[in-house]
């Protein structure tokens, strides 16, 4: 199997030169996905560890011992050995994490890209080893993409595409890129990896990408330390304590509250979390390295509105997270208040990353969106079909559409538990369902009320499995998030340090 290069194309183009509509690109398209967003085969057992078709597996693996173990990185793969794990493909099924939540297929974002290209050759679904350091992954991904580019300028349907533009130039490189695939791709544009694959891209369009990092990452490597929680919380910090991949989403900026200041996160603090100190170094050069890298025509879909963690602080080697963070003025100095306090601003986000983080160019596009929901819906689809068809902008910020959506990400089957709604003024028009993913029959329609300011409504996962809870409000948006439902047994471990 190959493990970064992956066409997927039909044998012939069915469309005859005649049929080619106009506006299709002749331009050569990489989709990436973030993390976890690349289905994982294990060569030494002989199976898929991630991605699995169904929900029952995704049940399984996270509320049962022993489940995913083949995630955790080896010391070998530490030192730079790999081959273990072997990536097959984009995400095809609905999957879940904890804290991440849901993470959708990409089978909607590679459809609307089929529809702009002028033969199914032209797009390359770049699948990786999401474990390993952004680094690795965007040398693979330059590699790959200069052989995809070249393989495109090559097929006959390149040709036949160029006459219908009207500079007929050759075909460039378009990078569609879902969260830590934003990272890869500013890495994989380093000219100290392809001197000319800059010049050879179009444009990048980032969805969701934490440019200068995310909270939930420490949030991950700190999970349970001192409280119970659910099983498949400390699953993931097993599984992530030593991915280098998880540390590279380590916020950058000042996060950490200490003494009426804020500083940035140092490897010492993320070995008081429960992280790796060489790997947080790592991260930091990484981002430091690649801060200068230039993105041609950067465009970035940013969701907002959604409760989203921005800074922390650090005691006894435990973290609180808060859903504000400090802000900046023009100079660099931190915004205070007239007594010199720092004063801290709700900035929200996708409810994994906060808006400023994942908006480093003017052409911003936002929308009330989830993350993993920010490379899915349809809203965000268009931003991405403007793109391929060259037009110019994605025009002005969209506005405080929609609303934020807070579920918890786990729940015990049987047990009610509750959706809130921030940003809600009326309930007029506002609708929340909730429908299991591996039967269409389950589905309910929650009503809603009000509790101290914000619209809640009450739901119960009959039994285990994966459910979506999907809202839409008055004015059309459309915001959803995963929600992972399991046994009543086992659903506790206690807390160690």
């Amino acid at each position: 199997m190959d493990q970064h290069a992956h066409h997927r194309s039909a044998a012939q183009d069915p469309r005859a030169d005649d049929e080619l509509p106009a506006d299709v690109t002749q331009d050569a398209v990489v989709v990436v996905p973030g993390i976890m967003g690349s289905a994982l085969y294990d060569n030494e057992r002989g199976r898929h560890v991630w991605g699995l078709e169904g929900i029952s597996w995704l049940v399984r693996a996270w509320t049962l011992p022993g489940g995913l173990t083949s995630l955790a990185m080896r010391d070998e793969e530490l030192e730079g050995k790999t081959g273990r794990i072997t990536a097959t493909g984009l995400l095809k099924h609905s999957a879940w994490t904890p804290y991440l939540a849901g993470i959708e297929p990409y089978t909607d974002l590679v459809a609307a890209v089929g529809r702009c290209v002028a033969h199914p050759a032209a797009v390359l679904e770049f699948a990786y080893d999401w474990r390993l350091p952004v680094a690795t992954n965007g040398r693979l991904l330059a590699e790959a993409a200069r052989a995809h580019l070249t393989a495109w300028r090559a097929h006959p349907a390149h040709d036949r595409a160029r006459r219908h533009r009207v500079d007929e130039r050759e075909a460039r490189l378009v990078f569609v890129a879902h969260s830590m695939g934003g990272l890869v791709t500013r890495a994989a544009l380093d000219p100290r990896l392809d001197s000319d694959l800059q010049a050879d891209t179009r444009g990048v369009l980032t969805l969701g990408t934490p440019f200068h990092g995310a909270v939930k990452a420490t949030v991950i490597l700190n999970t349970g330390r001192g409280t119970p929680v659910p099983l498949p919380h400390r699953k993931l910090r097993a599984i992530c304590a030593n991915m280098p991949g998880l540390h590279d989403l380590l916020p950058q900026y000042k996060s950490v509250r200490e003494d009426g200041n804020i500083r940035h996160l140092t490897p010492g603090d993320v070995v008081s979390l429960g992280g790796n100190a060489e790997l947080a170094r790592d991260a930091a050069r990484l981002h430091r390295d690649h801060r200068g890298i230039e993105l041609p025509g950067h465009r970035s879909v940013v969701g907002i509105n959604q409760p989203t963690l921005q800074n922390l602080s650090i005691r006894e080697g435990r973290v609180t997270a808060y859903e504000d963070g400090a802000r900046a003025h023009a100079d660099g100095t931190l915004i205070r208040d007239g007594h010199d306090r720092i004063k801290y601003f709700r900035v929200q986000g996708d409810g994994t990353v906060y808006k400023e983080s994942a908006s480093i160019s003017p052409a911003v596009t936002t929308l009330p969106l989830q993350h993993g929901d920010v490379a899915k819906a349809d809203t965000a689809l268009e931003a991405v079909v403007e793109i391929l068809r060259e037009d110019i902008h994605l025009g002005p910020p969209q506005g405080e559409a929609g609303c934020g959506l807070d579920a918890p990400d786990f729940v015990e089957a049987g047990q009610a538990w509750k959706v809130t709604l921030t940003d809600v003024d009326s309930l007029a028009g506002v609708t929340c369902r909730i429908t299991a993913l591996d039967d269409s029959r389950d589905v309910q329609d929650a009503a809603l009320t009000w509790e101290d300011g914000n619209a809640v409504a009450v739901a119960t996962a009959k039994a285990p499995g994966l459910y979506r809870v999907a809202v839409r409000t008055l004015d059309g948006a459309d915001i959803t998030q995963l929600v992972l439902a399991g046994d009543a047994g086992g659903r506790l471990e206690e807390a160690q340090d």
